[in-house]
């Protein structure tokens, strides 16, 4: 246990030591952008002066480590800064778009862990046969395919052509769990990817755990084959997958920006897309500490479970 303590600390230390690069990273990336907000809110046909005075006024004249720990000095307290373009916190902004975005992540991870393995294990049940060719073929197949692409295909075939589901969210605002028909889609689009690569584990994973000594032992007793594939074989063969998991929420992030994009959804995804179209830098630095932060969190989570329930696998590592 003491062990156990040791590693968590350090890893702790880790974490720390990352959400403070990305913090750092975020802030040098946004400032070698070429122009700034000034430019932007300047018009179409900028004045030298009138786009002196801007950024003047928005303290962007300032030196930039200045304004690096002045930003870094209030993220602890939640404290993103201004938007340049409405003068608004942006925490305001992160708390607009958060709901649908946490929704749809929901969502997905909901229905993910029971199809993935769902899948998984029916095609290491009939391996070799039809039902696994099958879902290795569509797995594969559907995994190659973007998901910008994949939205498209299906907007188009059911929202446009058959006409069973709305194609967009818009009118619907935030509120989506009233309109489900609107989650229809997105979420579709969401899971597609990470089940093809769950299910591909899964699969993996259960055909190594049947084949193992152990399930052939089992048999051996004569315990049944239900017990042996599900009290046995599935536990073995979730437990590569469990990581997985943690890196496709963190996938989730990426791809929940495609998606509101596509499907007009007001959440953090639509909101970091018009932050960039307008240049609004502190609102784009804050989204972006909050998705790197995130990130770190979660592999951070993962990496602690993965200790914990399989301490041999992670020394050997």
């Amino acid at each position: 246990m003491s062990g156990l303590r040791s590693w968590a600390a350090r890893r702790l230390l880790l974490g720390a030591a990352q959400a403070a690069a990305v913090v750092l990273l975020v802030f040098a990336l946004t400032e070698a952008l070429p122009g700034d907000a000034a430019v932007a809110l300047a018009g179409d046909q900028p004045d030298p002066e009138r786009i002196a005075a801007i950024r003047q006024a928005m303290d962007l004249d300032r030196p930039a480590h200045e304004r690096l720990l002045e930003w870094a000095a209030g993220l602890p307290r939640g404290d993103f800064g201004t938007s340049l373009a409405s003068g608004r916190p942006v925490s305001t902004y992160i708390a607009d778009g958060f709901g649908p975005t946490l929704l749809l992540a929901s969502l997905t991870v909901a229905l993910l862990v029971p199809v993935g393995v769902g899948l998984g294990v029916l095609a290491a049940r009939r391996e070799g046969r039809l039902a696994d060719r099958l879902v290795s073929s569509v797995t594969l197949g559907a995994y190659a395919v973007p998901e910008f692409a994949f939205g498209v295909l299906l907007i188009t075939v059911f929202a446009l052509r058959l006409g069973w589901l709305p194609p967009t969210a818009v009118g619907y605002g935030t509120d989506l769990l009233a309109h489900p028909a609107a989650l229809v889609l997105p979420v579709v689009v969401l899971l597609t990817r990470p089940v093809c690569s769950l299910a591909r584990l899964v699969r993996a994973g259960m055909i190594d755990a049947l084949a193992s000594p152990y399930v052939a032992q089992a048999r051996r007793y004569g315990v049944p084959g239900a017990r042996v594939r599900y009290g046995h074989a599935l536990p073995n063969a979730i437990t590569p997958a469990a990581q997985q998991l943690a890196r496709t929420v963190d996938w989730l992030l990426c791809g929940v920006i495609v998606v509101e994009a596509l499907f007009v959804i007001p959440g953090l995804g639509t909101v970091l897309m018009n932050a960039v179209a307008e240049r609004d830098v502190p609102v784009v630095q804050g989204l972006a500490v909050v998705f790197g932060v995130t990130t770190v969190v979660l592999n951070l989570g993962a990496d602690l479970v993965a200790r914990r329930f399989a301490p041999r696998a992670e020394m050997a590592a």
